[in-house]
């Protein structure tokens, strides 16, 4: 849809999402054959429980699946399970993060629209982060960006350290000498 209005969309991290979806679908697949065969072996399989032992693999996979995250045109589109969220890049009121373990950056707009980003996203696609990076910078330039600057100035820098690190580590070189 953003395609049609002019802007062009990116779906970044499209290997990884692949590759989580596929995950998702192959544990909901396995929970469908297991508990299907541990059904049938206990004699106690019938076409209603089967069904629901389908039912419950969808939930399964339903629940795994990866949102689906999108950026162009100043927006940043997050596609989950029951709704789209979408905010303005480019007009950013504030910044936060959420979480110690499964850390989610948390991004609300002047607007009053809010959108719930799991970080491992921006680490699996740079160009997602510079979009980001692009709309608040635009953000700071119109004043509306209030809360968060030192966030977004964290997460840039260890993003940067992450991809030196991995750079390094695969050309072979040591660091610090």
């Amino acid at each position: 849809m953003e395609q049609l209005m002019g802007r062009s969309a990116r779906t970044p991290g499209g290997r990884r999402r692949r590759a989580d979806t596929r995950w998702a679908v192959w544990f909901a697949l396995t929970f469908a054959g297991m508990t299907t065969v541990l059904d049938w072996a206990s004699g106690g399989l019938t076409v209603a429980r089967a069904d629901l032992w389908a039912l419950l693999a969808v939930a399964v996979f339903a629940v795994l699946r990866p949102p689906r995250v999108t950026a162009g045109g100043g927006r940043l589109t997050v596609r989950g399970l029951v709704r789209v969220r979408r905010v303005r890049t480019d007009a950013l009121a504030g910044v936060w993060r959420d979480g110690r373990i499964a850390t989610r950056l948390l991004l609300r707009d002047v607007d009053g629209h809010r959108v719930a980003l799991d970080l491992r996203v921006l680490v699996a696609d740079p160009l997602l982060l510079h979009e980001l990076d692009t709309g608040a910078r635009r953000s700071l330039e119109a004043g509306t960006l209030s809360h968060g600057t030192d966030i977004l100035r964290l997460l840039g820098r260890h993003l940067d350290d992450t991809a030196t690190r991995g750079i390094l580590d695969a050309s072979g070189l040591e660091r610090g000498r």
